[in-house]
């Protein structure tokens, strides 16, 4: 049996760039990619936190160290420059990789600077 597992996760970055002509994709600077391991062309997924959206695109790399996170081609309906998103990216694991396997997330700044990484989410607490 296969599980699909969250691969890596880019928690509130902010929307900089949003482009109906461009090309569909999602562009992501380069050094971003690379801490999180998604690589160019790899499916994803957005969810836009301001309006709800969610949708699936692809990653491109964007200039190294520039912050860029563009949605371009149709989904630029989906998202504005000031958007907070996530990104998020996949894998297909089999039981014994889904065990021991653990995703890479990157929490981000509202100038899309790298606040601190983790490997785990943690336990959400049930409310008094």
């Amino acid at each position: 049996m296969q599980i699909t597992m969250l691969k890596a996760k880019l928690h509130r970055a902010t929307v900089t760039r949003s482009e109906l002509g461009y090309e569909g994709s999602c562009a992501i600077d380069g050094t971003i990619l690379n801490l999180s391991g998604i690589r160019e062309y790899e499916q994803i997924q957005i969810y836009n936190i301001n309006n709800g959206a969610r949708f699936t695109t692809y990653a491109i790399r964007a200039e190294d160290g520039s912050g860029i996170f563009s949605v371009n081609g149709a989904a630029a309906r989906l998202a504005c420059p000031g958007d907070l998103i996530i990104v998020c990216a996949y894998a297909v694991l089999d039981q014994q990789e889904a065990e021991v396997h653990k995703p890479t997330l990157i929490y981000f700044n509202e100038k899309n600077e790298v606040l601190r990484s983790a490997s785990s989410i943690p336990v959400q607490a049930a409310s008094a």
